[in-house]
């Protein structure tokens, strides 16, 4: 990276705003723009949305009820708002959102190398030029890298090993059982489709909590919704910023919705083991967590129950009565070690993760972890602007949700921003905003 500002090369052409990122957080970031009539390009290394089609498998669908569907101008138009879109659905809605946004957008464009100028503003190279911008949005989300444990290099060459963001259907893997590796929501729902089709599944479960499909008459979503949950700001939950680093609690809206209980799969047959910490020879080593993991997750489960159970008697409400979550099946002893010599696995699905990459980035805007560090998406550097990423303001702001709330006010900060003096970016100032 360098380490002064750029002024150099000069760029092919100038924009007031460019938009990194054609995902939903993108468009909604274009609505706005085009709503305040301030020029811009989105600039996107695929196609439009792509990220829908190519890296969710067939049985995926929402785990959240269409009706939270809320792009800008663009609310889920279909007949059944408490049900959950299937994968086709979800792309033929964002098909429909572009098509009535009409974005000034490139497609196939890679942005290489993001800089700020000593004049003020930013210079871009990407694979279709050179760019300058007064003022960028980067809206390509905190998910770009897979996470991997470097000890996969060592398993046998005849495992196949995929990612979540590869697998697409239980036909595509070779016969044989399957490990999957990791228990937030694509790791349980990967599995259980796996465990639907009729294969033989390990599951290597971490510790994501789990949630409730349905609670006394209700999704849990609306009961979450009417008591103000998703309007909680970052600033004012219990762990603060550290709520962006939760795992996302596991359950599906697959065949209209349902809890996904792994204590259940284990008793039809699914192997569950603690998290994967290793390989030794033929063995992998696993830490002895799996009771724990699955208590910690009831317990999650029992307390948002729990949190609705005292809203709905602090209001009056009538509904159903409920019941605390009691396990359907306990671990025997907790198994740390499995000889893959001695089991018929044949592919690995990895499901621990993705980590930002943003290295691409010459700007002094993050932390020592590599995340972004702002104030709803605002950084320390002017005409610098965040979107997409997981609770920058609310639990929605990577969502179909809440990202439309966010593009909003990122549009009134590039807004109030038009026409104020050039600000030259000093690195050791903009550092000691930061921290």
């Amino acid at each position: 990276m360098s380490q002064n500002p750029s002024s150099s090369p000069v760029p092919a052409a100038e924009h007031e705003v460019v938009i990194i990122g054609g995902g939903q957080a993108g468009l909604s970031m274009s609505y706005y723009l085009k709503e305040r009539a301030i020029e811009h390009v989105v600039l996107e290394r695929n196609r439009l949305a792509h990220t829908w089609s190519t890296q969710r498998w067939e049985s995926f669908c929402l785990v959240t009820p269409n009706w939270q569907c809320q792009l800008p101008g663009y609310p889920y138009p279909g007949t059944d708002p408490h049900g959950f879109m299937k994968k086709r659905e979800i792309i033929e809605y964002l098909d429909g959102f572009v098509k009535a946004l009409d974005p000034p957008a490139r497609e196939g464009v890679a942005v290489q190398h993001l800089a700020a100028r000593r004049e003020g503003g930013f210079t871009l190279a990407t694979s279709s030029g050179t760019l300058a911008a007064h003022q960028v949005v980067v809206a390509s989300g905190g998910y770009q890298t897979p996470i991997v444990p470097r000890f996969a290099e060592r398993l046998p060459n005849a495992l196949t090993q995929i990612q979540s963001a590869d697998y697409h259907t239980p036909e595509e893997l070779p016969p044989g059982a399957v490990l999957v590796v990791g228990s937030g929501q694509s790791g349980a729902q990967i599995a259980e489709d796996l465990h639907l089709a009729g294969r033989k599944v390990y599951l290597a479960v971490g510790n994501a909590p789990r949630c409730a499909r349905f609670y006394r008459g209700r999704d849990v979503v609306d009961w979450l919704a009417d008591m103000g949950y998703y309007d909680v700001p970052v600033d004012e939950h219990p762990l603060r910023e550290g709520v962006r680093d939760n795992t996302n609690h596991y359950v599906t809206g697959r065949d209209g919705g349902r809890d996904i209980d792994l204590r259940r799969f284990a008793s039809e047959g699914m192997e569950l083991f603690g998290p994967l910490t290793g390989l030794e020879g033929s063995v992998l080593q696993f830490a002895p967590d799996l009771a724990d993991n699955l208590e910690r997750a009831d317990q999650v489960y029992n307390r948002i129950n729990g949190s609705i159970d005292q809203y709905i008697a602090k209001a009056g409400i009538e509904a159903p009565p409920g019941a605390a979550y009691e396990p359907v099946w306990q671990p025997a002893a907790e198994r740390t070690a499995l000889d893959l010599a001695t089991t018929d696995i044949t592919s690995v699905v990895w499901c621990i993760g993705f980590r930002p990459e943003f290295g691409w980035l010459d700007v002094p805007v993050f932390n020592g972890r590599g995340h972004p560090c702002h104030v709803r998406g605002v950084t320390a550097v002017a005409g610098l602007y965040f979107l997409g990423l997981p609770w920058l303001y609310t639990w929605g702001s990577g969502r179909f949700s809440g990202v439309a709330r966010d593009a909003q006010f990122v549009a009134g900060e590039i807004a109030a921003r038009r026409g104020a003096p050039a600000r030259p970016l000093r690195r050791d100032a903009a550092l000691a905003e930061l921290s």
